[in-house]
């Protein structure tokens, strides 16, 4: 799917953008041909310096600071929570959009919760601020939604089995490939996962959610 639209181009912050899902963002971008005008990528200052490529060029990584939003109209944020409720606020002071990956603000009623194929329509209501659901919820939604419209949905009861590259960059060691026993091991004690066993990239997961992870019980 391409952009087909008439927008103007727009200036185009990604916090988060040497993440793995800051990445995949600026790769969307380019193969929809998003209309561009500047793009700033921001990360922490351990990855000032760096370069990331869209459409041919290299783009440096700069710092995530408030002042960084300056000029910025969309601002794309995939680093966290918790850098999310510090720094949205300076971008949407600086005018900018924010559309927020994280879970900071999805549980907030003021703040359109919006899966575009679903609820395309909630962002009318924005204030400067879009929240999305993890990607569990936003792929179930698009499913369950021509269901809702035709039959009604009552209740739904799912099963979440949770990939470890969820994590980002960090949760893609170890995963896929070959991989020995002690390799698995080693690269879930490194990302604070439960101990061994993780078959490739997959933990079963249940509503104690990142408490469970914490404890290091698993399901056998």
């Amino acid at each position: 799917m391409y952009f087909t639209g008439t927008m103007t181009a727009q200036n185009i912050a990604i916090v988060g953008a040497t993440g793995a899902v800051g990445q995949e963002i600026l790769r969307v971008l380019e193969r929809r041909n998003f209309p561009v005008a500047s793009l700033k990528l921001l990360a922490s200052a351990r990855s000032v310096g760096k370069t990331l490529e869209f459409k041919g060029k290299p783009y440096p990584v700069e710092e995530l600071k408030a002042a960084a939003f300056k000029g910025v109209d969309i601002a794309f944020f995939s680093a966290g929570a918790s850098r999310s409720r510090e720094f949205a606020p300076a971008a949407r002071a600086a005018g900018a959009v924010v559309i927020d990956n994280s879970s900071a603000f999805r549980m907030d009623p003021k703040v359109p919760l919006v899966v575009p194929e679903v609820n395309a329509g909630d962002l009318a209501r924005h204030d400067g601020l879009i929240a999305n659901p993890n990607c569990t919820a936003a792929v179930l939604a698009v499913a369950v939604w021509p269901i809702h419209k035709a039959a009604g949905v009552k209740k739904i009861v799912r099963l979440d089995l949770s990939s470890g590259v969820g994590r980002g960059r960090p949760g893609h060691a170890g995963a896929g490939g070959p991989g020995t026993r002690l390799r698995r091991r080693q690269a879930g004690r490194a990302q604070g996962l439960p101990a061994p066993d993780r078959l490739q990239s997959v933990l079963a997961q249940h509503q104690g959610g990142r408490e469970w992870l914490q404890r290091g019980k698993r399901t056998r």
